[in-house]
């Protein structure tokens, strides 16, 4: 009788070895541009594995991009954020965020080729929601204790707050290149990364915080002719 082979006595393992492929290939070339062959080649497997063990091009995507934001709320998930502080709790998930980004960029260019097709592949996961969920109401009883402590203020939509500080590293980290460009520095430097989180903490933990009592009005109203035009 002919032993088993390798992938059959180890399934796990070549599913694993599978994702593992299919996520640089197609952070690499996005969907259109992926290619099965390369898939398998790199995973030490063929197309018949690769269709018995996870399923077509569009199911093996699919299995990635959930692949990926289960990797990201696993590592969340062991910030322990519900035994600190509302602060320093806030503090924590954006610097995790920030750091996540710079470790995963792959994470990033499968969010942006996903974004490309208007999210058609995420729609059709039954986990997506299931991930999110838990993730969502943490924040929202993070808030909850921040604002019956008086740390937070009230009313903040924990889906917004998290949207914010993923999208003040992200925008960021996407578009260091033609920023340092524009303004002629690294971005991406040690420094300047290390400026940029502290930005981002102050920023996030100032707008969250209730609004000061008897502080100074400010006029917002625009100057005399602010929206007339220059005349030369």
């Amino acid at each position: 009788m002919k032993p088993p082979s390798r992938w059959q006595r180890d399934p796990e393992g070549m599913r694993k070895r599978i994702l593992r492929a299919a996520t640089v290939e197609f952070a690499r070339h996005g969907f259109g541009g992926a290619r099965i062959d390369r898939i398998a080649k790199t995973a030490g497997a063929n197309k018949r594995m690769i269709y018995y063990h996870v399923g077509d091009k569009e199911a093996l995507y699919l299995a990635i991009l959930e692949g990926a934001y289960e990797h990201i709320r696993v590592a969340e998930r062991k910030l322990n954020l519900e035994k600190l502080g509302a602060g320093a709790a806030i503090t924590k998930l954006l610097t995790f965020t920030w750091q996540y980004y710079l470790d995963n960029p792959e994470f990033l260019a499968l969010l942006n080729e996903e974004n490309q097709h208007g999210a058609r592949h995420l729609r059709r996961s039954r986990k997506i929601k299931e991930m999110h969920s838990p993730f969502v109401s943490l924040i929202a009883e993070i808030l909850r204790r921040g604002a019956a402590s008086g740390e937070l203020r009230r009313g903040i939509d924990p889906v917004q707050l998290y949207i914010s500080i993923a999208a003040l590293s992200y925008f960021y980290q996407s578009n260091s290149a033609t920023l340092s460009v524009i303004f002629g520095r690294d971005l991406l430097s040690e420094q300047a990364k290390a400026k940029r989180l502290a930005h981002m903490t102050d920023l996030v933990l100032a707008a969250l915080r209730p609004a000061v009592s008897g502080a100074l009005d400010v006029n917002l109203e625009p100057p005399v002719g602010f929206n007339q035009r220059v005349k030369i």
